[in-house]
């Protein structure tokens, strides 16, 4: 155990008291803050020439942070979103460290002062239904892959888990009687239970039956038995996209990810007439306003709108040509 007034002992205590006994964070965030300050201390020792174990709280200054974040962007080629994901951590451990620590209060509020960057935020990207019934349709249901790869698709693509609770799924978390539904431990350890469709039930009925390869093995397990990781996901996703591109062209000019699934179940939502709220419930949604960005790209329902007000008055012009005299002067 590090000295509990150090800059170790904190950040220590940041992970073990903050995140994992207080807040009970998910692994994906811990892994994320973790890395992050792998990354930071990384720099620091390159920079300061200083062990991690023997930096003081001083060390970590608002120049210091804000050089550790230009570095990313150079050296990683990383978007600015990644780059105001690695400032989070940081805000979250200062604003532990204010607490703890309130003697290097300034040094703290300047570290806290530094902004996110502004990034351009583009519509999001979803599937039209044509594009969704060639995805699922793409793979090979004769073989033991092909049957889990398609069952996992469309579970994700009528549910729109995110893909941390797709990977993780139990077969006990899928109930396939009356009110069938699944149930996701989702972010912020929050508890949501989502309803099935019918033919997502025939199919993961189905697939539940498949003999099992290891023992307590997820729903969608890999050739071992064992959890599907996000880059196999990923993977599986692309070989199945390249198949359903042949059939439909559409798909060639998208990037079609898991996370991609998830947007095409809210627009489907969206189209239906499901009020926001419930697609926020749907989908796990801290706030009501994240779920805004769907009504924002949702082109067919603006035109729903557009039909319904009223047409403004517009007269076309006619097309006169000039002067031919005039025309070869101004051309000069």
């Amino acid at each position: 155990m590090m000295a509990r007034g150090s800059f170790a002992g904190l950040l220590e205590r940041f992970f073990t008291e903050r995140l994992m006994r207080q807040r009970q964070a998910s692994g994906h965030t811990i892994a994320s803050y973790r890395d992050t300050f792998k990354m930071l201390l990384q720099f620091v020792q390159k920079r300061l020439k200083k062990a991690p174990s023997a930096l003081s709280f001083e060390d970590i200054d608002a120049p210091l942070v804000a050089a550790f974040l230009d570095d990313l962007e150079a050296s990683r080629g990383i978007t600015a979103r990644t780059r105001n994901l690695r400032l989070t951590a940081i805000h979250s451990f200062f604003r532990f460290a204010s607490f703890e620590a309130p003697t290097h209060a300034a040094q703290i509020a300047r570290v806290l002062a530094v902004p996110a960057k502004k990034f351009s935020r583009r519509l999001v990207p979803f599937l039209s239904r044509l594009e969704v019934d060639a995805l699922l349709a793409a793979p090979d249901q004769r073989s033991w892959f092909g049957r889990r790869d398609h069952a996992l698709m469309l579970l994700a693509v009528q549910t729109g888990l995110r893909l941390s609770e797709l990977t993780s799924l139990q077969t006990d978390d899928i109930l396939l009687g009356t009110g069938a539904h699944v149930r996701v431990m989702g972010k912020g350890r929050k508890e949501r239970c989502t309803p099935l469709s019918k033919n997502t039930r025939a199919v993961l009925a189905a697939w539940m039956k498949e003999p099992a390869r290891a023992q307590g093995q997820p729903l969608f397990p890999n050739a071992r038995g064992g959890r599907l990781s996000a880059h196999g996901v990923h993977y599986l996703m692309a070989k199945h996209v390249a198949v359903g591109a042949a059939t439909c062209p559409s798909m060639k000019a998208k990037r079609i990810s898991p996370h991609v699934l998830r947007h095409t179940t809210a627009m489907d939502l969206l189209q239906a007439g499901v009020e926001q709220s419930v697609i926020a419930l749907w989908l796990g949604h801290e706030s009501i306003e994240t779920t805004q960005m769907y009504l924002e790209a949702n082109l067919a329902l603006k035109e729903q709108m557009l039909d319904k007000t009223m047409p403004l008055h517009g007269t076309p012009g006619r097309y006169r040509p000039d002067d031919r005299l005039l025309e070869f002067l101004r051309a000069l």
